[in-house]
């Protein structure tokens, strides 16, 4: 028996080039990587609306689209170790905007709210949250108008880039009019060459304030504008220009302040009736008829 035992052994010796260790060879296996939007994509859902990875479709940006990702961060700290995304309300959520806010600038080339455009954000759904996406994505869409929550358009072009000239999409100037009770009613853009009584003047940036909800709060809001209004005509913020002229400030909706959005739009307005068949910037005071 003996024999056969040895017999049986010498048999079970390793092929050429076997060590005998099953796994030291193998490479080792990867981190896994969580999936993230690609900046410049354009999508047909609408602005700030995140789908889950298996419905994400990217279009062509030369195709209709509502949307346009202008960049995408990374959401870190306390806030990344909670079970779900945050609220759109959250101050993370807000501190997440006010990036947004500088790229989008950088991407299409000027302040995006001198021009017919809106910016969202959007998080992961809470199942991408829960497989570990911390990611924020910064949306983009054209809007019919920024003075009365216009509807997001179809966009065949992409929006980098596009502030850098002139452009339809830029605000220029209007036809304010208004209800005998002074409030505003309708404000359509028109050519600056036919005859309007508004023009575009600019945005103020405002720090980390309150909505404005009652008259004190507005305050801060027209000395900004007027300041605005003073620098875009070319003549000193005194009695005179506004004596002839007026101002409109349109801040960003209540939800999109506490959002994160605190820009305020600033118009302005000629008193009385009067009109101009051309921009008044640079124009000095002359350059705004007296109200009578």
């Amino acid at each position: 028996m003996t024999g056969l035992t040895g017999l049986l052994l010498a048999g079970c010796g390793q092929p050429a080039g076997i060590d005998g260790a099953l796994f030291d060879d193998w490479e080792p296996l990867g981190e896994p990587t969580v999936w993230v939007p690609p900046i410049g994509a354009c999508h047909g859902t609408d602005l700030g609306k995140a789908v889950p990875l298996d419905q994400f479709e990217a279009v062509d940006c030369a195709a209709p689209h509502r949307a346009e990702t202008v960049h995408v961060g990374t959401l870190a700290g306390a806030v990344a170790q909670r079970p779900a995304p945050p609220a759109t309300d959250a101050p993370e959520i807000r501190a997440a905007f006010g990036e947004c806010d500088g790229k989008a600038r950088e991407y299409v080339g000027d302040e995006w709210r001198g021009g017919r455009l809106r910016l969202g954000v959007a998080l992961p759904s809470p199942v991408a949250w829960t497989g570990g996406a911390r990611w924020y994505r910064c949306d983009m869409a054209e809007v019919t108008n920024v003075e009365f929550n216009g509807d997001v358009v179809n966009r065949t072009a992409s929006v980098r880039g596009v502030l850098k000239s002139a452009t339809p999409l830029r605000l220029t100037c209007y036809s304010i009019e208004r209800s005998g009770n002074r409030q505003l009613t309708a404000m359509p853009a028109v050519d600056c060459a036919k005859p309007h009584n508004g023009e575009f003047v600019g945005v103020w940036n405002a720090p980390e304030i309150a909505y404005p909800t009652k008259d004190v709060d507005w305050i801060r809001f027209y000395d900004e504008c007027w300041k605005l209004v003073s620098a875009y005509v070319g003549a000193p913020d005194d009695v005179n220009l506004r004596y002839r002229s007026g101002i409109l400030v349109l801040p960003a909706t209540q939800p999109e302040w506490q959002a994160g959005n605190r820009g305020a739009r600033c118009y302005l307005r000629l008193s009385g009736e009067k009109t101009v068949t051309r921009s008044v910037k640079g124009l000095g005071l002359a350059g705004l008829p007296l109200p009578r």
